[in-house]
């Protein structure tokens, strides 16, 4: 008789043990009322960083089309692989590179690793680009966004020198050089120039120092500090409101209570009313109902325009992970990260060339070093960090090229144009010594 009870004990415990993780984890039951999804949303950290509810408008696809997300998990992604390729790597001029041809042939996966990591640096330029340029399209850098968006330009540029500094390390020929001419345009600075330079190297050359430097700078200092602005900038989206929405995507309409809480004494109606016969009670309750619908009253002609975050919210984020995920992932299968020979000072390439991201800059170095180096960059980016103290209309905020904010747009627009072509110039139509050719 014990043996049989101890056995049903045992079955009954094993059958309730998913729920049971589940409820470790998330201290509620599998939310199926709009009570329970809020109790989930407030009671787990993972999902208390979410409001309760987010806006409908928030999850239109068209609206962010992801590339928040999407730069939030290719850094994930660079954390992990980055983390990963420390085990192998070393910061040393007599070992770099043979490390990098490790990966290749001693290490279980290294090249796929290795792969992940590169591609998906580029990636996170990009689409921390291209995010930046949804934000501003969408006026959704105005009032009371304006902080968020000088957080958003400071980590375009941390992620555009995290990216560069990586660069260097497989200490190969393309790597060498395109610092050498990366650390170049910056010495074109004014009075400070040399000095910065030289902070970055360590020396007047790319060396030992310069590598350790650059390494110590990937792997530690800016990723610390990009941690904490991205931690800053989404919780500068929830204080700020979630994400922008045109003033049109909200319906109003005159809420009218149809069922309230039947008082107990007349006493008690007269108290919780205002003197001019509406329910101070019933008003509270309705405002309740903004967080979590109760049921004590119900309410007829309320638009919903909003939805609880758990599920619709996290299965979207969770769509953009898998779709982020698995880009880089086939990206990383077919095409491996370039490694060109070991690094040799008295054969540079012709043309050296920077990152891709920074020929734009040599291009315009390449008219004017002072101008196209420093003076241009300096006023584009003091320009974005101003934008929304300059641009303080309330019109056309949320909505993609608003008529209202054609000016504004069509600038930003040529600058955006301007830099790819310059981009694309110093790619593919520059050859020896810097002269124009044709890639055809």
């Amino acid at each position: 008789m014990v043996y049989g009870m101890k056995k049903n004990n045992l079955l009954t415990t094993m059958k309730e043990m998913p729920m049971s993780i589940w409820n470790s984890v998330f201290r509620n039951d599998l939310p199926h009322t709009d009570l329970g999804r809020s109790k989930t949303s407030f009671t787990n950290f993972f999902l208390h960083i979410h409001p309760v509810k987010v806006h409908k408008h928030t999850l239109k696809p068209w609206f962010t089309m992801g590339l928040g997300l999407i730069s939030l998990f290719l850094f994930i992604n660079l954390t992990v692989t980055g983390v990963l390729l420390m085990f192998y790597y070393v910061p040393s001029t007599t070992q770099a590179y043979d490390r990098m041809l490790d990966l290749r042939g001693s290490v279980a996966f290294g090249v796929f690793l290795r792969n992940m990591h590169r591609w998906a640096a580029h990636g996170m330029v990009a689409a921390v680009f291209l995010h930046m340029c949804r934000v501003f399209f969408t006026g959704s850098y105005k009032k009371p966004r304006e902080f968020n968006w000088v957080i958003g330009v400071l980590l375009f540029l941390l992620t555009l020198f995290s990216s560069f500094t990586g660069y260097l390390l497989p200490w190969d020929q393309l790597a060498f050089w395109a610092i050498t001419v990366g650390t170049a345009i910056a010495g074109y600075a004014p009075l400070v120039g040399e000095q910065m330079r030289f902070i970055l190297l360590g020396d007047t050359t790319v060396g030992q120092e310069a590598l350790l430097r650059f390494y110590v700078l990937h792997i530690a200092v800016l990723p610390i500090i990009m941690v904490v602005l991205v931690a800053l900038h989404f919780w500068r989206i929830r204080k700020d409101g979630g994400l922008s929405r045109p003033e049109d995507a909200d319906i109003v309409e005159t809420p009218t209570v149809t069922e309230t809480v039947p008082t107990a004494a007349p006493a008690l109606a007269m108290a919780t009313s205002g003197g001019n016969g509406i329910n101070i009670l019933e008003k509270k309750l309705y405002g309740i109902q903004g967080l979590v619908r109760g049921p004590f009253t119900k309410v007829g002609n309320v638009p919903e325009n909003t939805v609880f975050s758990y599920p619709n919210l996290l299965l979207a984020e969770l769509f953009v992970f898998v779709l982020t995920v698995a880009g880089v992932i086939i990206v990383s299968a077919f095409f491996n990260a370039p490694l060109e020979e070991p690094v040799n000072i008295m054969h540079p390439p012709n043309p050296a060339k920077a990152p891709w991201y920074f020929l734009g800059l040599q291009e315009q170095v390449s008219y004017s070093a002072f101008w196209g180096g420093v003076g241009i960059p300096a006023i584009e980016v003091l320009i974005l960090l101003l934008v929304p103290y300059l641009d303080r209309g309330k019109k056309g905020v949320g909505k993609w090229f608003a008529k209202e904010r054609l000016l504004a747009n069509t600038l930003f627009m040529v600058f955006v144009v301007v830099n790819i072509i310059l981009i694309i110039i110093g790619t593919f139509f520059r050859g020896q010594n810097w002269e124009f050719v044709s890639p055809f």
